[in-house]
């Protein structure tokens, strides 16, 4: 794995993004921000799972007056996502909101971009320049691809941004598409030195939208380029986190939370190792320490990975061999292997 790119670090209210800081790990609300309480809990419950930033959607002028109450409720900065109307990103300002997301798809007005920065410079909140396949602005080069219209869309709002003597700036270059999110990141990595929010974007649900930002962010993460990722899902925003981490996991750039090792099972399983396997991740979800749970079915590979495992067990028929650290502590009945698993856990 590359090292990772060096960015310069900019400061989104208690949390640091870019420099030598861990990757964050942020999401999106998917209530009507308008509704404080709904918006509030959603927080409440992404933070819980480890989430970092949060950005919420600001549609009209009532969203973006209702940050200052969500502010009030919630410990994560809050970033607001401004489409269209640059007087919304005043008012979310106004609210006391820690960042903002731009759309140079939408607001690139070299006057109204202006305003904007003179606001955010004087309360030290960052401007992330969101990019999207999906909203770009009229390309100056017809013939550029997808990929080189978003960076050129993305650097030119950097050099407004700068001729304006503002650089708490951070940027992203989103599609759909995981090859075209790839050269853009790659080639904007290269032409300015600015953290860099990584994710696919409308990746879609949980099933196939996993696998396309696994591919994506991982691609770009084990390259040394990102700084903050955000899993995009058509589902609730903790599954954005829970996966979020699960990738940060496999490549050994943070921990956080349980890694589960298990097997896909076959005919040589005594036991319903997937039955099993599903049970012990649910309880897992529920537990914050980082360590690793082994649940094997089998004797080929089982005692040896179980045993690698803070905490494994390596099911035979009817019965279970449990090891903690490599060492066998116990053989378990198969109508205790959850609860015995899990006892184990709670004592690590």
């Amino acid at each position: 794995m590359k090292a990772r790119r060096l960015s310069k670090a900019i400061q989104i209210g208690s949390v640091t993004v870019g420099g030598d800081s861990p990757i964050v790990v942020q999401s999106m609300t998917k209530t009507d921000t308008c509704d404080v309480m709904s918006t509030i809990n959603q927080i409440k419950e992404l933070k819980e799972h480890g989430c970092e930033l949060v950005r919420v959607a600001v549609p009209d002028a009532e969203a973006a007056r209702a940050i200052k109450e969500i502010k009030r409720g919630v410990a994560l900065p809050i970033i607001a996502d401004i489409h269209f109307d640059y007087r919304l990103a005043l008012m979310a300002l106004d609210s006391g909101a820690d960042g903002l997301r731009l759309n140079p798809g939408n607001i690139s007005q070299p006057d109204k971009v202006a305003v904007i920065a003179h606001a955010a410079r004087e309360r030290n909140v960052p401007i992330r320049i969101g990019v999207n396949a999906g909203s770009l602005p009229k390309p100056e080069k017809p013939k550029q691809t997808i990929a080189q219209q978003m960076v050129a869309a993305a650097l030119k709002q950097v050099h407004w941004l700068e001729s304006l003597d503002f650089d708490l700036i951070k940027v992203s270059l989103k599609a759909f598409d995981v090859p075209t999110t790839v050269e853009a990141y790659q080639s904007i990595a290269r032409k300015m030195p600015y953290p860099l929010h990584i994710g696919i974007t409308e990746a879609g649900t949980p099933r196939t939208g996993i696998i396309r930002s696994a591919v994506g962010i991982g691609t770009l993460l084990h390259q040394g380029i990102g700084d903050t990722i955000r899993v995009s899902l058509t589902a609730h925003p903790r599954e954005e986190v829970i996966a979020a981490y699960e990738i940060l996991k496999s490549l050994n750039l943070r921990q956080h939370g349980p890694v589960l090792v298990s097997c896909p099972s076959c005919g040589r399983a005594e036991v319903d190792i997937v039955k099993l396997a599903e049970a012990v991740e649910k309880e897992l979800i529920k537990i914050s320490k980082p360590i690793k749970v082994a649940v094997m079915g089998c004797v080929v590979n089982g005692p040896g990975e179980a045993k690698d495992a803070d905490i494994g067990i390596a099911c035979g028929k009817g019965k279970g061999i449990l090891f903690k650290k490599g060492k066998k502590i116990g053989v378990i009945e198969e109508r205790d292997f959850v609860t015995a698993l899990m006892r184990e856990v709670g004592r690590f």
